[in-house]
């Protein structure tokens, strides 16, 4: 049975009537949150450290903003839009000791809940409200009159209406304007992980490296080889989410049809979904969350450092530099 999608006309923002909702951090989704939800009609305050950089720049946004342990017990709904391995140092220190019966806990991912390096008290909600897209797309598409699909999420229903708060917050942010399905924390978390690392950013990435590596090690200029894996790779990604798979093939010359549906089963093989079943295991038994706790809390050496030799790869030096605008005039 198909998933429910819940629209417009399934959130109700007068759930959020006479709350105060706090976002605590003002950066990627944090920002996004709160500009559509201000203007979506909801009473928004702000929560960050003292001497953070984002405090002038959401105040001249015309947010009221607050150190984040008065934001949270000025609160009744209160978002946590830190990264995620921030997330439990800045709960435990402001946030849990200003939390109060009834109020209610938003995450835009499930890491830290699901893992367990936060642990809420029985009697506040815990919710998830994950839109699908990075926060400028959620405020420009937003600004559009759209919206980008989103996740909802119940962990803990303490006050019996936390699943229409999450729609309700979902409708603020847009979400409801494309879509919203319900999932749960685990099912998010695990998922999200397993995207990213195995398809999107992690297998992408190598893919990419891997054909351009290729190509050059053969003698072809690294130009040609970089518009052929990466450049045209956006209009083929653009083609599938538009029209899916078969769409794609439609609006593409036979041969390369033929060269897709003989050639791409030997790069991604068996060997290639082995490793894929591993990550996903490694991420359902904690075994990724614990390691990069560690790489977190000493220092992130390994991070850095792979960081570093990625931006030194050759193809970032073929990455043609954006046109430039045309100029006005005669």
């Amino acid at each position: 049975m198909p998933a429910k999608v819940y629209t417009d006309n399934d959130a109700d923002l007068g759930v959020l009537q006479n709350k105060t909702l706090a976002i605590i951090g003002f950066g990627s989704q944090g920002h996004a949150h709160a500009l559509n939800l201000k203007e979506s009609g909801a009473k928004v305050i702000i929560g960050l450290y003292p001497g953070s950089q984002s405090w002038k720049v959401a105040e001249a946004k015309g947010f009221a903003v607050y150190p984040t342990s008065e934001a949270v017990r000025r609160a009744d709904v209160i978002m946590i839009a830190v990264p995620d391995m921030r997330q439990p140092s800045v709960y435990t220190a402001d946030i849990a000791p200003s939390l109060a019966p009834g109020k209610t806990l938003i995450f835009t991912h499930g890491l830290c809940i699901h893992f367990g390096l936060i642990q809420p008290p029985k009697d506040v909600n815990v919710i998830m409200v994950a839109p699908k897209g990075p926060g400028h797309i959620v405020r420009s598409q937003y600004l559009e009159g759209k919206g980008v699909p989103a996740l909802i999420a119940v962990h803990r229903n303490a006050t019996g209406d936390a699943k229409a708060i999450a729609l309700a917050w979902a409708k603020g942010i847009g979400g409801t304007r494309a879509g919203v399905l319900q999932t749960s924390f685990k099912e998010e978390c695990e998922t999200d992980l397993f995207g990213e690392q195995a398809v999107l950013c992690g297998g992408a990435t190598e893919l990419v490296k891997a054909g351009f590596e290729t190509l050059v090690a053969a003698g072809y200029q690294p130009e040609m080889a970089y518009f052929e894996c990466l450049h045209e790779l956006k209009l083929i990604v653009d083609l599938m989410v538009e029209s899916g798979i078969s769409g794609m093939r439609f609006s593409i010359s036979e041969t390369a049809k033929y060269g897709d549906i003989t050639r791409g089963p030997r790069v991604i093989n068996k060997s290639s979904r082995a490793a894929m079943k591993t990550i996903l295991k490694e991420i359902q038994s904690g075994q990724f969350t614990r390691e990069w706790v560690k790489e977190y809390q000493t220092g992130l050496k390994n991070y850095k450092r792979l960081l570093a030799v990625g931006e030194k790869h050759p193809i970032e030096k073929n990455r043609p530099a954006p046109p430039r605008p045309h100029a006005l005039g005669p």
